[in-house]
Parts: structure tokens; C-alpha cells; sequence
């Protein structure tokens, strides 16, 4: 009996939702990845923060990346390999993955905005993660601290937040956050928004938006609740943003790999071990850039080892043996 047959119309539907490959993360090797997944007609979702979340995407200019001989930007680097992997039908949602279930058959990804399941997952999420946080950020993690605005924006209604960040994630939050909030504190590090200029437009014509260049946030304060954050402007005096929370979207230097939740082992750096075909420990989990171990920070890498993975992944769908060694 076909499987057709046998599903009932919920069962259908389930079946509709799940797809062949989720990727977490749309730089170079998460990008790479889809157009190989999908050309290779495996229905692929490339789950992303933002053209400007990932170190390729800000970087201001790529001379060295081959068959692009004039400079680009990063972000228009990345760009260009979305609209490839597109047109192969790779999916492509901003959204920020928050927690897993890698065992199992199919794979079950929470975001902030909604819930994807895959046969086979690759971790793409490089290498940007914060290690050291502000004196207060984790004492007040989930009482007023959050790093997801889609989550937690509707506990912030008519109240005064501050978001803290320059990326495209961090403008997207708070854009989501004025439609809640009463005033919003932009506390940008740098000394503009490096942000696609569309979003930067619609966040500073906003009223209900400050925004603060070259201002570093120095601590989150509080009793019991956030009350304050304590900001530094560059070659100005530290000083006291009265808020009711703040929302933390900086980088750092470490894999990003928080929303695994302890099912995958780590390096002593904090990187995702693999085998050479960025197989991870849990079979239909992959693992390929800047957030693994040995792997040299090029994009043009990057992108090489998406594609070795894709291949491994056509392979373990359709039940072929790898023509590697299996992990021990």
C-alpha cells in the first residue's frame, strides 16, 4: 500500500511541514549547503538572524572570494548566493533558533517565531557567540535581560526598553519591540548602524526611538527586576538609562551553539567536533564554518565544507552508504 493511502488528513498535513534539511544559520557554508540540497531537490529551509548577523555578512569589502572579481561587500556576497540557492527552491526565514531535539528521525527546531522540523539538520551558526557578559546579564536573565525580542516584547508593552547591538538582528528586534513599547534606547557600540540601510531608515525615523553611537553598555542593574542599564558613550561620562528590560544582541568570539541544549559535545574552545564529512555524533546532524573545530576562517571554506556536507546529506537521506568512515 502506498504511503498516500495510509495517511489520515492530519498525518498529511504533519508530513507537509517537515522538511528534508533545515539549516541553522545563511552564511557561506550554510548558504552553500542549500544550493546543493536543493538542487539536488531535497526540500531545504536556511533558518537565518539577518543578512548582517554572521562575520561574512559585516564584512565591508571581499576582494579574494573567487569568480568575484571586483570587490563586494559581504552582505551583498551573501546575498548573491541566497538568490542562487532560491532559485533552486531553498526557503530562506529570519527567525532565531532558540532550543532543539536532534535524536530521533525528524528533528524539531523552536525559533522565536515558529517551529521547523527536518530529516537532517546542519548546524551553521559560526562563530560569533558572546563568552564574557556585563556585570548583571545573567543575574537578570528572564527578568527584564532577554536576547529575544519576538519572545518576550509583549511583557514590555508601554514600558521603556533598551536593545543593544549594530547588526541586522539587533535593528529587526527593535523594530519589533516599538510596536510595544512606549520609548526604546538604541545603544549602538560602533559609531553607526551596520545594518541594511532600509532598516536603518525605518528605525531612526521611528519617534518612539534614541539612538546612541558609540556607546557601550557597561552593566545591567536592577532589584530583582532590570531597572537601569549603565552605559559608557565614547569620550563622554558612564551614566544610568532608567528601563524596565534590555535586549543583548552582541558578538563575540565563540561558536554559537546555546540552543543546543548540552545534546552535542564540545571541544574545550566551545566548538561542534565532526568527522570529514561535518558529521556530528547524532546521526542527520551536521556541522560545517566558523563553529567547528580545525576550520580555517575563510569563506571560500566555509562554503567548500557546506558543499561536502550537502553531498553527505543527499547520501544519508536516500539510504546510500558514506564512502567515509563511520564515527567510533
Amino acid at each position: 500500500m502506498g504511503l498516500s493511502l495510509s495517511l489520515t488528513p492530519g498525518a498529511a498535513e504533519e508530513e507537509e511541514k517537515t522538511y528534508d534539511v533545515a539549516i541553522i544559520g545563511g552564511g557561506p557554508a550554510g548558504t552553500s549547503a542549500a544550493i546543493y540540497t536543493a538542487r539536488a531537490d531535497l526540500k531545504t529551509i536556511v533558518i537565518d538572524k539577518g543578512l548582517t548577523a554572521g562575520a561574512l555578512g559585516m564584512t565591508s569589502k571581499i576582494e579574494n572570494y573567487p569568480g568575484v572579481p571586483e570587490p563586494v561587500t559581504g552582505a551583498e556576497l551573501v546575498e548573491r548566493m541566497r538568490r542562487q540557492a532560491e532559485r533552486f527552491g531553498a526557503e530562506f526565514v529570519q527567525d532565531k533558533i532558540l532550543s532543539t531535539e536532534l535524536e530521533g528521525d525528524v528533528k524539531v527546531l523552536w525559533g522565536g517565531e515558529a517551529t521547523y522540523k527536518a530529516r537532517a539538520v546542519v548546524i551553521a551558526t559560526g562563530s560569533m557567540g558572546r563568552g564574557k557578559r556585563v556585570p548583571g546579564e545573567d543575574e537578570f536573565l528572564g527578568r527584564g535581560v532577554s536576547y529575544c525580542a519576538t519572545c518576550d516584547a509583549a511583557f514590555f508593552r508601554d514600558k521603556v526598553v533598551a536593545v543593544v547591538g549594530s547588526n541586522d538582528e539587533a535593528v529587526e528586534e527593535a523594530l519589533h519591540l516599538t510596536k510595544f513599547v512606549s520609548r526604546l534606547h538604541m545603544i549602538v557600540p560602533t559609531s553607526e548602524i551596520k545594518a541594511e540601510p532600509a532598516l536603518v531608515a525605518e528605525l531612526t525615523a521611528n519617534p518612539k526611538v534614541e539612538v546612541l553611537l558609540s556607546t557601550r553598555l557597561r552593566a545591567v542593574e536592577g532589584n530583582g527586576t532590570v531597572t537601569g542599564v549603565r552605559v559608557a558613550p565614547r569620550g563622554g561620562d558612564e551614566q544610568v538609562l532608567p528601563v524596565h528590560g534590555a535586549f543583548i544582541y552582541l558578538q563575540g568570539a565563540r561558536p554559537i551553539t546555546d540552543f543546543l541544549d548540552g545534546q552535542l559535545s564540545l571541544s574545550p574552545g566551545g566548538c561542534l567536533p565532526v568527522d570529514d564529512e561535518y558529521r556530528t555524533e547524532i546521526p542527520g546532524v551536521y556541522a560545517v564554518g566558523d563553529v567547528i573545530c580545525d576550520h580555517v576562517k575563510q569563506a571560500v571554506v566555509a562554503a567548500a565544507e557546506g558543499v561536502i556536507a550537502a553531498l553527505a546529506i543527499d547520501r544519508y537521506l536516500h539510504g546510500r552508504k558514506s564512502t567515509r568512515a563511520d564515527w567510533s
